[in-house]
């Protein structure tokens, strides 16, 4: 059985920046005068159009002179209104150690210059940037049509192996080996980039507005999907009310609080694996724990995921 008893959002979005962080160092590094590095943040509404990112919160690398690399933060002079930055977010780049640019051509904006052998630190002021300033919750919620090589690193090769038969894994393969290498494959498909997985073999789906879990579960028998809907949950015996009255009620999903978290879960079968029904777990679990966050939230006297909090 795939539990996610031992999920810790928290731990899992901090690991996924830091994992970003390393790659962004990487390619700092190694950035030249022959092109530009943009990372762009579209706007989590609809994130499918292109005119979705026009004045969203970026980032631009260019390496012009030497070894040195000028990255230009997007400040009030080009975000579009939904993205002013507010007093406190504007002290808050200052006070990371980005400068306000002067450059007629680029008012308002930020930047900040590394040699090439300091990447880690421009790396680290750009995620501090992205994470703390504009608040993107998570590098899944960077658009990936412009840093495809930073934000979805290279993928392992996916072994070819026999479909699963019966419900039983192919002699000579592990259970939960062969199933991570079907998902990743349609994972892959679905969204035009191989899935990333932490440490412990979790994958974050962006869908729209929401961030959807991928676990398998260890004998490669079921894929659970799962969505944090509600954080600080105030008083676990109402909650506990509320979910099991939500439970009585919902066809495909069910509801769980794990500590002080609300989260909606589904759990697919995986043998055999049939990519259709993981394309419509998706969609469930996106479109449930998109449609109640809200209404959720204020019977649990708690906040959702996307809440904004912006620096003080």
């Amino acid at each position: 059985m795939a539990d996610i008893d031992d999920f810790d959002i928290d731990r899992s979005i901090a690991q996924a920046w830091a994992d970003f962080q390393g790659r962004l160092s990487e390619i700092i590094s190694l950035i030249d005068s022959s092109g530009d590095l943009t990372i762009s943040s579209g706007s989590v509404d609809d994130v499918s159009r292109p005119s979705a990112h026009v004045g969203s919160p970026l980032l631009r690398f260019s390496c012009e002179k030497g070894d040195l690399v000028r990255c230009v933060a997007a400040g009030n002079a080009s975000l579009a209104s939904d993205f002013q930055l507010t007093a406190g977010q504007q002290e808050a780049m200052e006070q990371l150690g980005w400068q306000r640019s002067d450059h007629t051509a680029q008012p308002g904006n930020y930047w900040a210059e590394r040699r090439q052998d300091e990447s880690d630190q421009l790396s680290e002021l750009a995620v501090a940037a992205l994470r703390d300033v504009y608040g993107v919750q998570h590098p899944i919620f960077l658009a990936p049509d412009q840093l495809a090589e930073v934000l979805h690193p290279s993928p392992t090769p996916i072994e070819e192996t026999p479909t699963l038969n019966g419900g039983r894994p192919t002699l000579g393969q592990p259970g939960r080996r062969q199933l991570n290498n079907l998902v990743d494959a349609e994972l892959s498909k679905m969204f035009g980039h191989p899935p990333i997985r932490d440490a412990e073999g979790d994958v974050a789906i962006r869908v729209g507005s929401t961030m959807v879990f991928l676990r398998t579960a260890t004998d490669g028998q079921e894929i659970m999907l799962f969505a944090a809907v509600v954080h600080d949950v105030s008083g676990r015996s109402r909650a506990a009310e509320v979910l099991n009255d939500l439970n009585v009620e919902a066809r495909w999903v069910k509801f769980k609080l794990v500590r002080d978290r609300v989260f909606v879960t589904y759990s697919l079968l995986a043998q055999p694996f049939v990519p259709a029904h993981l394309h419509q777990a998706v969609r469930i679990v996106s479109d449930v724990a998109d449609g109640i966050d809200d209404e959720l939230a204020n019977k649990l006297n708690g906040r959702t995921t996307f809440s904004e909090r912006d620096p003080e």
